[in-house]
């Protein structure tokens, strides 16, 4: 069964750059076909899909997200990664990694990411 589990700083200041990463066991992510997203739910509202990353290494971006956010991987970690460029509070969300693109079916169990100065 294939687990994700996320790490990075809790702790963003406006402007600068948040960076996640996403590592996986229990299977690889480079299997044919498989897709790993990252996915955040700001403080009172729904769950927001950034992006993903696919099995060949290609990535697909959230429209009103992709001018800030860059998915990249390391495949001899068996880790990808998230970067959201010139954050502001209104980036302050749990940020979830997860197996899938548009249907998710494992996730991480989400790291806590404040936006202040």
């Amino acid at each position: 069964q294939v687990q994700l589990q996320e790490s990075g700083p809790g702790l963003v200041k406006p402007s600068q750059t948040l960076s996640l990463t996403c590592t996986v066991s229990g299977g690889s992510i480079t299997t044919s076909y498989y897709a790993w997203s990252w996915i955040r739910q700001p403080p009172g509202k729904g769950l927001e899909w950034m992006g993903v990353i696919a099995y060949d290494g290609s990535t697909y971006y959230s429209p009103s997200l992709k001018s800030r956010t860059s998915i990249s991987r390391d495949t001899s970690k068996n880790q990808f990664s998230l970067q959201l460029s010139s954050v502001t509070p209104e980036d302050t969300a749990v940020y979830y990694c997860a197996r899938g693109a548009t249907m998710w079916h494992s996730w991480g169990q989400g790291t806590q990411v404040t936006v202040s100065s």
